[in-house]
């Protein structure tokens, strides 16, 4: 699939999943069965509170800041987009009561040293307040940076 920003008409299902997170982020993906396929939302549970729990020091921040994907439940996720012949397009998260953009943690995490880990995939940060998403931004990699754009709500 190539490098893109698109993203499914309908975002109700990602929007009422981190709304319902709060105050904490929220995350998961939307997956592709090739550029012109159906879309699937995947929700996934925010583990970082658990990792920062076991070890504060490399996980110094908590769920309502930071977002991680369980391990074993992105593999398995993985396994299944493979199994369904479809492909990661898209990674989501809410930033809670500040700005939908891509914070600079979360470019290291995307791209360390300037290489995306998932160069095809793209990233939509929506902005939660007091529990409704009021801004969205979809940035993904081109030409050695992300580029980024606005998303209607």
């Amino acid at each position: 699939m190539p490098v893109s920003d698109a993203l499914p008409e309908d975002l109700s299902e990602v929007l009422r999943h981190l709304e319902a997170c709060y105050p904490q982020e929220g995350c998961g993906v939307l997956l592709r069965a090739g550029p012109w396929g159906p879309w699937r939302v995947r929700c996934l549970p925010n583990a970082y509170d658990r990792y920062h729990a076991a070890d504060p020091r490399r996980f110094p921040h908590s769920a309502r800041t930071a977002f991680l994907f369980e391990p074993r439940e992105w593999l398995a996720l993985n396994r299944e987009a493979d199994a369904r012949n479809e492909q990661i397009a898209c990674v989501f998260h809410s930033h809670i009561d500040g700005v939908a953009v891509l914070s600079a943690e979360d470019r290291q995490a995307a791209a360390p040293g300037g290489i995306p880990l998932l160069p095809e995939v793209s990233y939509l940060v929506v902005n939660v307040e007091r529990g409704q998403a009021h801004e969205a931004r979809i940035y993904w990699w081109r030409e050695g940076e992300f580029q980024d754009r606005g998303v209607p709500l």
